[in-house]
């Protein structure tokens, strides 16, 4: 019976990537005509919907600067984050304990309540660009990403610290050789969860960034997709959306055996 239900939720979920896929090889008549039905002849375009949303939209700057945003500031969330996790679960005291319900609490606080002096910050610090962007991402996905690392680095013992010190590990090599790779579960759930986010997110690059630069990720590239009373190109709508898709599904893909193992250690754990 779970299976059953299980399978049935799958569908339901799947049915959504699947209606995109199909309408992005079908002409943007008959996707509002018939929009479930099958592309095949009149109806299907090829690839003329991908051509056309490619030149109109600058989609391929959009991938380069969604790909630059994305893994700088995963890489950043991953290796900044674990150091902090650490260091104020190891260290016990009131200061420490102080910035971890900080960072606990700004998971719960709504972007809607920080977002106009989040702007007015970026535009005073000129974080108006990929690099700040970076800084942004970093500051917004810390919260989860503290969370989920000192959940696990309580279940490390001490005394293999204590055993590396004694064989002649500094305390940085010690964290780097032994307690980081012992993170590589958290770590790879924390990527997932970043990346999907970040890649996904529209409404931080176009609050800082904006729509007149060059620095434009695919969510507000594809937005731009929409004309001037609501018209649109539906076919080729569709198919940035599959190429928007495509890579972070790919990533999931290939990581989603660590997602369960790493999100139990860092939830559950001490």
């Amino acid at each position: 019976m779970l299976f059953i239900l299980l399978t049935v939720l799958a569908i339901l979920f799947l049915v959504p990537i699947i209606f995109i896929f199909i309408n992005s090889f079908k002409g943007k008549f008959y996707i509002s005509d018939s929009p479930f039905s099958i592309p095949m002849g009149k109806n299907f375009t090829g690839l003329e919907n991908f051509r056309t949303g490619l030149e109109l939209s600058g989609f391929s700057s959009a991938i380069f600067w969604s790909f630059f945003i994305t893994i700088l500031s995963v890489v950043a969330i991953v290796f900044f984050t674990a150091m902090t996790a650490y260091y104020i679960t190891r260290v016990k005291n009131r200061w420490t304990s102080a910035i971890y319900y900080m960072f606990a609490f700004s998971m719960i606080v709504p972007f809607q309540m920080v977002m106009f002096p989040t702007v007015k910050l970026a535009d005073m610090l000129s974080l108006n660009s990929p690099w700040g962007m970076v800084v942004l991402y970093l500051g917004f996905g810390a919260g989860l990403a503290v969370f989920l690392y000192s959940g696990f680095v309580k279940s490390i013992p001490l005394e293999i610290e204590e055993a590396a010190l004694i064989d002649g590990c500094s305390p940085l090599k010690n964290y780097f050789k032994v307690v980081f790779p012992l993170l590589k579960p958290t770590a790879i759930t924390v990527a997932i969860l970043e990346a999907m986010w970040v890649w996904n997110d529209y409404l931080l690059p176009y609050l800082v960034i904006g729509v007149s630069t060059k620095y434009k990720t695919i969510p507000v590239v594809i937005q731009m997709l929409v004309g001037s009373n609501g018209n649109r190109d539906m076919g080729a709508l569709m198919a940035m959306l599959v190429l928007a898709i495509f890579p972070i599904i790919i990533f999931y893909l290939l990581s989603q055996k660590y997602i369960i193992e790493g999100v139990a250690a860092g939830a559950v754990k001490g």
